[in-house]
């Protein structure tokens, strides 16, 4: 997975599909998330995953309106798609990365 800074988030999402795990170290309901979107990144091979510190990135959280965390945001070659707030179930998450693709 992917460890996105505000220097390479543009670069990291502007091709394909990017599903992007927005996130802090302290939010309890992310360390839940966190096992869920570890399985489908080895599970979709051709999606690309990858974590964004809001605490160390906030201008890229404030960019896409990022108010409550866990968000993610499925990305298509630079365009935010979809996305999802809270702990979900992973058929849920993997159908919103499928309607992407």
């Amino acid at each position: 997975m992917i460890e996105l800074k505000s220097n390479n988030f543009d670069a990291e999402i502007a091709n394909g599909v990017t599903v992007v795990d927005f996130w802090a170290p302290w939010c309890g309901p992310c360390k839940m998330l966190t096992p869920t979107i570890e399985e489908l990144s080895t599970e979709m091979t051709n999606v690309k995953f990858a974590k964004l510190n809001v605490d160390e990135a906030q201008d890229v959280a404030i960019n896409y309106s990022v108010m409550s965390i866990p968000t993610i945001i499925i990305f298509k070659d630079g365009k935010a798609m979809e996305s999802t707030i809270g702990v979900l179930p992973k058929a849920t998450i993997k159908s919103k990365i499928e309607s992407v693709l």
